[in-house]
């Protein structure tokens, strides 16, 4: 899905990316709850065997203990081909951002409960703390992603092995909940997709899925038949939604296609002088709701991204900040205070470095920042293709502008050689491609 602020991390209803846990990964079961208030790290420095840049190297967690449950970096970092979950990925799990009443996308979560709770009467079941190991079958499969679609693959997606993934959207628990016999319910959580660099995309970011499901009594005396019944009541509820959230504003609705809802719509505010996509929704395919013991009745449900909107509504420039600890940031926000505009606190200078080199038939850009994260962590701010050429050999080569950049202080030059050596280096060795 696009949008006029390019903010890709919609939700399960994203046209490049659709997007629980399988009962158990080796020593953890899916049953455990990420509660950021019990959260505890042991780390050690990742080795290197040269000392003077260890102290540039983002530290590597050991162990993650939730609710008294160690999870061993072992358990979802495997020396195995098909998994590519790396260390930072892990390190990410439990923190649960959503579930932090005072940070902008607790806030902005509990804005929508307030919604729906007043809306309906308390009559949507909400979860927040489903576990974002996830089997295959529930992330794609239940939700009718074809089987050669992109997002299965490696270059999108964290696998911990070749059944097991970390998460692409919160419609992952769609089908199971359903099968459990929920049929009004909100689910909010992290998930992780392997993506590009700059400031509105980071590899761990939060959705949340509503789901509306209804029995012929409910449209039977509507004179309307059930899909249009629920497609009529599904835009009333996110029309106030909208409303809820950015006040009395212009909207439109954009016919689209998803492989689990028909039909499908967008959602689009006129919000600050541009047209801006909110979310995506659509009634439920009957096939989903069959596989569930729904057979005879239909349902709507749609997606949004949490840190899209609050990006829009707190006014925060760069996605990175969601994640910082510095009180700057985080003392600005207060529970229940939807909206409150961040003030900048210094923009401190970036530092552009170029990087050249020949590609081979298995580069992806998404590989190149997975290794570029992988060395400097949130202190690189974007990674752009500036230039790429073909020549008469047919060898094609690409030249990427690194812009690393702190939010909270400035960098060093020496920090900014030896991450930039570093970066070569890694990209050198591990994606096989020829330096320029």
């Amino acid at each position: 899905m696009s949008m006029a602020l390019s903010l890709a991390h919609s939700t399960l209803f994203s046209k490049t990316s659709f997007f629980l846990c399988r009962n158990g990964v080796r020593t953890f079961s899916c049953s455990i709850h990420f509660a950021s208030s019990s959260l505890h790290y042991s780390t050690s420095a990742l080795p290197t065997d040269k000392p003077r840049r260890e102290k540039w190297r983002q530290q590597v967690v050991a162990v993650l203990e939730v609710g008294g449950v160690k999870i061993s970096k072992d358990d979802v970092v495997r020396d195995d081909p098909t998994n590519n979950v790396p260390d930072s990925i892990f390190s990410k799990l439990g923190m649960q951002l959503h579930r932090r009443d005072q940070h902008p996308i607790g806030i902005l979560k509990n804005a929508i409960y307030e919604y729906f709770d007043n809306t309906y009467s308390n009559k949507f079941d909400k979860f927040d703390d489903l576990c974002p190991l996830v089997s295959v079958k529930k992330n794609f499969d239940d939700v009718l992603v074809p089987s050669d679609h992109v997002s299965r693959s490696y270059n999108d997606t964290y696998y911990v092995d070749s059944q097991t993934v970390l998460r692409c959207h919160t419609s992952a628990h769609q089908a199971e909940l359903l099968r459990k016999g929920h049929t009004h319910f909100l689910v909010t959580g992290d998930v992780y997709r392997r993506d590009s660099i700059d400031s509105t995309h980071y590899p761990v970011f939060h959705q949340m899925e509503g789901v509306r499901v209804f029995s012929p009594n409910d449209w039977e005396t509507s004179g309307m038949d059930g899909t249009s019944f629920t497609a009529e009541d599904l835009k009333k509820c996110l029309e106030g939604l909208a409303c809820h959230l950015f006040g009395a504003v212009e909207m439109r609705w954009v016919d689209t296609y998803f492989p689990f809802t028909n039909p499908s719509f967008e959602l689009e505010i006129y919000f600050q002088e541009k047209w801006l996509e909110v979310l995506g929704c659509g009634v439920i395919e009957q096939e989903i709701l069959k596989r569930s013991g729904n057979t005879n009745n239909v349902g709507w449900a749609f997606g949004l991204g949490l840190e899209r909107l609050a990006m829009v509504l707190f006014d925060i420039p760069d996605i990175r900040l969601f994640w910082t600890d510095d009180e700057r940031f985080t003392s600005q926000f207060s529970k229940g205070q939807l909206g409150i505009k961040f003030k900048p606190f210094s923009k401190y200078p970036p530092c552009y470095k170029d990087m050249s080199f020949w590609i081979n038939d298995s580069f992806t850009e998404n590989n190149l920042c997975e290794v570029v994260r992988g060395v400097a962590g949130d202190l690189v701010e974007e990674v752009r293709l500036i230039d790429d050429f073909t020549n008469k050999k047919g060898r094609t080569s690409h030249c990427y502008r690194i812009t690393f950049r702190s939010m909270e202080r400035s960098l060093t030059d020496e920090e900014i050689n030896d991450l930039q050596w570093n970066v070569r280096e890694q990209v050198q060795n591990k994606l096989n491609v020829v330096l320029r």
